[in-house]
């Protein structure tokens, strides 16, 4: 009976698991991102488990309970408010804009005096004037047009609820089972690729801890000092400009994309001076903000370089949603240290 060969002996189980990860990855797609998602909130939350854990006596179970519920109440309850004040700030754009549309504002002197832009935003205002029904009846079209994009947008933002409850639930798991989970998988590398794992599981962790809370709690404090400044020039509706704000400032140099629409907005309703105070506030304290707190948690990552972090951010909001604000700059983190591992090898050699 013929035996195998030693090159088919160490073949075909690597490639069955090939095969095996293959099939796996099938089955798993659906869920990547709410995993994804809950591994980032379970390691930026995980000191407060551990806090949890020994004031419930070490009973697992119990501790990851508690720290779920604190983790739904962070997130919805927020999401409720936002969504209560957005609902309110909505009913009052309505009618502004309704008076805008019958009444458009003059510009200001000097912006009717600039050789293109003046005479094609005073045109502008006398086609609104002599025919305001035509706004209306360009918007109703307008919105007919785009039924079918309102629905998929609508159905896009029930399936990531749905991941959100998903991710919760994972979250669970993973405060309960997440040191034995951590302690397998440090073992399983350990075995494949040797004792250098330590070292890429620490740089995986350290620049997760520094995209959460340089990017996520940078944007946050962003959101809320814009939305103060918003609230003092006398727009009329601080906290939802506030949360898009929050929401630019989550991508690199996105938020003078913000501040300076708000800025042109009063600026076009002949408000000069406010619009000036907004840019001034912007420029000098928002954006501000974002070169002082982010260099400050991404400088704990080490020697991953910031461009190597910015890189990541942006690419892998390309490549995967919103989820790659995090998974892009730990993929670039991994390669990095295993790039930093082989080049010391060639030093020493």
């Amino acid at each position: 009976m013929a035996t195998a060969s030693p090159l088919s002996r160490r073949l075909v189980p690597w490639l069955a698991l090939a095969g095996l990860g293959c099939l796996v990855y099938l089955i798993m797609d659906p869920f990547l991102a709410p995993l994804a998602w809950a591994g980032v909130l379970a390691y930026a939350s995980w000191p407060l488990t551990n806090r949890l854990r020994l004031k419930c006596g070490g009973r697992e179970t119990l501790a990851a309970g508690i720290a779920t519920v604190l983790a739904v109440l962070t997130l919805f309850a927020p999401l409720l408010w936002l969504a209560w004040l957005g609902q309110q700030e909505i009913g009052r754009i309505y009618p502004a804009v309704q008076t805008f549309i019958a009444a458009p504002p003059m510009p200001p002197v000097w912006l009717q005096r600039l050789p293109w832009l003046g005479a094609w935003l005073m045109q502008q205002r006398e086609s609104l004037l002599s025919d305001p029904l035509g706004m209306a009846s360009l918007a109703r079209t307008w919105l007919s047009d785009h039924a079918i994009d309102a629905a998929i947008l609508a159905g896009g933002i029930g399936r990531n609820l749905v991941k959100l409850v998903l991710a919760l639930t994972i979250l669970f798991f993973f405060y309960r089972d997440g040191a034995r989970m951590f302690r397998e998988v440090r073992h399983v590398l350990e075995r494949f690729i040797g004792p250098q794992a330590q070292g890429y599981l620490a740089a995986a962790g350290s620049t997760t801890r520094a995209v959460v809370y340089g990017i996520l709690l940078t944007a946050l404090v962003q959101g809320t000092v814009a939305g103060l400044g918003y609230w003092v020039a006398g727009l009329t509706s601080p906290v939802t400009l506030g949360v898009m704000t929050a929401l630019f400032a989550l991508i690199p140099f996105g938020t003078p994309l913000a501040w300076g629409g708000a800025g042109a907005w009063l600026l076009f309703e002949g408000e000069v001076g406010a619009a000036i105070g907004i840019w001034i506030w912007g420029g000098a304290v928002v954006s501000q903000i974002d070169n002082v707190f982010r260099p400050m948690f991404i400088s704990g990552v080490g020697a991953i370089p910031f461009l190597l972090v910015l890189f990541g951010v942006m690419g892998g909001i390309l490549a995967f949603g919103l989820v790659g604000l995090f998974v892009g700059p730990i993929v670039l983190a991994v390669v990095w240290a295993v790039w930093r591992e082989w080049a010391a090898h060639l030093d020493d050699a």
